[in-house]
Parts: C-alpha cells; structure tokens; sequence
C-alpha cells in the first residue's frame, strides 16, 4: 500500500510517500481501506518530537489518528463490523496510521460512520469530537445552566465543543478573530470575545468550566475567570501526574510530568479551583453517542478544507498554521 512516512523527528519536516507492506491485523482489529483521514495539530507535533517522552514512536512512522472508510477485513475476535462496513475512528495512540491507504483499528475504538455524513465530514470528527467529549460530559460534568469558555472556537476542537455545551445546556463564551465572530455566534457561542480587540479576562467572571487549548498565558488568565469550585482542564499542557498514572510512564517521565505541572497546580489550588490535563483516547462506545448527536442533527461538522492525498504534506502545514476554520481532511478514494 502507498503511505506517507516520517523518518525521523523534525519540525516542518516532510512526510515520505512511500511502498510500504499492508498492516499486520490482530485478532481484535478491523482492516480499514482510508477514504478520508482528519489532519491534526497532534500529527505535527509528533512530527516535531514534542510528544517522544510520552509517545515513544518507532520510526518511520506514518501519521494520522483519524480515518473514515469501508471495512475490508476483521480479525477472528471481531464480533461487531464485516467488510463492506462504513465506519470512522480515532485509531489508538502506537497504531496510529491513516495517512495511508490501509489502516488496522482495534474494534472497541471503532464506530459505524454517521448516516448522513460524507466520508470526508466523518473523518473530521473522531479526535475533536472525543476530545470535547471527554472533556465536557466526562471530565467537567458540564450541566444545563453552567457557564463554560472554550477557547479558539473557530478551531476543529472549538468549533465541536461549542455546539456539544450548547447541546448540554450551557451558556457558552469563546474566543476567536474578527473575521470568524459571527461564524462561531452561529456555531451556538453565547459570548464572542474578538482577541485582537478584546482581553477575555476583562469580560468573563466566575465561570463554572474553561476548556484551555492555547498558552501558558492564557492558562494563567483562565484560571482568573473561574469562580470558586471551578475547574480548568487543559488539552495544551502541562500535563499532570493522573496523567502520567493513566499511561504508566517510567518513573523518570512521571518526575518531569509533576515538575512541569507543579506550579499551576500550586496556584489552582491557591484559588480554590480545579486543574487537569487531559490527552484524550480512541472509544469506539463513545464516538456511537456522537453519532447519536450527529445523525439527531445537534451537531454539525466543520470541514475547513480538503486536500488531495498527494497533497499531504501541505495539509499538516495549513494545520500548523493555526487559521483553519474547523477540520482539515486528506481525500484518498
């Protein structure tokens, strides 16, 4: 099969289209043929090394978390999808793979594709759409009446976790730039601060829930916003010890983790509020309540743009550079 290989660590470094052998398939995985794989700031970090403590990858490697496609073959343990199947999935972190026409994904972290969505739209979804998942229902609880910022709302995550709090019944306030205040007003943000006018700190108080995306300044001010009792939880860093705990890193890596975390969670607990770091997992059980939201017509994707495969290595720099108006997508069938 073709795919696009990484062969060492690098910033901007370029992918590699290359022959490679197919995916080895374990008894408890699907064989994906990819249609569409979703483009991740997460892909261009790996690129870059960032994440090598903690995602110790071999290499080459090849990218991508997100795939929608058909399925063309199951493992013996594979009870719930045969080939001919239309699915979607954020595949799990070491079998990460979709910039390439074959992907092995692990049936419990594997979904049936949204009825009404393209292959495009749905590959898209499974990253940001567990991302905010996580984040909102499982780790904030977030409830009708509660107040939540979600930082860069035109963003892929933003832009889906603003329609899943609004789903939820909270009031929603976001961030984003002069050009996208309407677009996100539209999304269902109930408070749009333009950041090239506006400080967010100036306007939002006491806050049940801040989902942070960006810097170590923001984080800072998003603590401000919070009122008593309330949480922060993080998808940029740093992470946290719970998170070195759920991937049972060395002890060392576990070191770094609490020393690199230590001052926020200092002054959270100073203010009487809540930090945590989350790196959200590939769930099947959770992408079919997605799809629930999805196929109901309560959440709609954002497709920012679609690249040919070819074109790979020019999606993860559209993605790098931070103006996407939702998801970037790779087309291969």
């Amino acid at each position: 099969m073709k795919a696009f290989l990484l062969d060492g660590y690098g910033k901007k470094r370029a992918l590699r289209l290359a022959d490679v052998p197919d995916p080895e398939l374990r008894d408890d995985e699907v064989l994906v043929q990819v249609h569409a794989a979703g483009v991740n700031l997460l892909d261009a970090k790996i690129r870059s090394g960032e994440f090598k403590l903690i995602l110790p990858y071999r290499m080459p490697l090849v990218l991508g978390h997100d795939v929608s496609g058909v399925v063309v073959k199951a493992g013996p343990q594979v009870r719930q999808f045969k080939p001919g199947d239309e699915v979607y999935a954020r595949a799990d972190d070491f079998r990460i793979g979709s910039f390439a026409e074959l992907i092995a994904v692990r049936e419990a972290s594997l979904a049936p594709k949204p009825r009404g969505l393209s292959m495009e739209e749905a590959a898209g979804v499974p990253l940001v759409g567990l991302t905010a998942w996580q984040a909102l229902v499982d780790r904030a609880r977030l409830k009708k009446g509660q107040k939540v910022f979600i930082q860069a709302g035109s963003g892929g995550v933003g832009s889906f976790a603003i329609q899943l709090a609004k789903h939820l019944g909270a009031t929603v306030a976001t961030t984003t730039s002069t050009g996208n205040v309407e677009w996100v007003k539209r999304l269902g943000a109930d408070v749009v601060i333009d950041y090239k006018k506006q400080d967010f700190e100036a306007v939002l108080r006491d806050y049940d829930v801040v989902l942070h995306s960006q810097d170590g300044e923001a984080l800072e001010k998003s603590m401000r916003v919070l009122k008593p009792g309330g949480q922060v939880i993080s998808i940029s860093g740093p992470p946290d010890p719970a998170f070195g705990q759920a991937i049972n890193a060395p002890w060392f890596v576990k070191l770094v983790i609490r020393l690199l975390s230590a001052g926020v969670r200092r002054r959270a607990r100073a203010r009487g509020i809540g930090f945590s770091f989350l790196f959200m997992k590939a769930s099947g059980q959770q992408l079919r309540e997605i799809t629930r939201l999805i196929d109901a017509g309560a959440i709609r994707p954002v497709v920012d743009r679609v690249f040919p495969f070819e074109s790979t290595n020019e999606a993860l720099t559209h993605v790098e550079a931070g103006r996407a108006k939702g998801k970037v997508v790779i087309k291969l069938r």
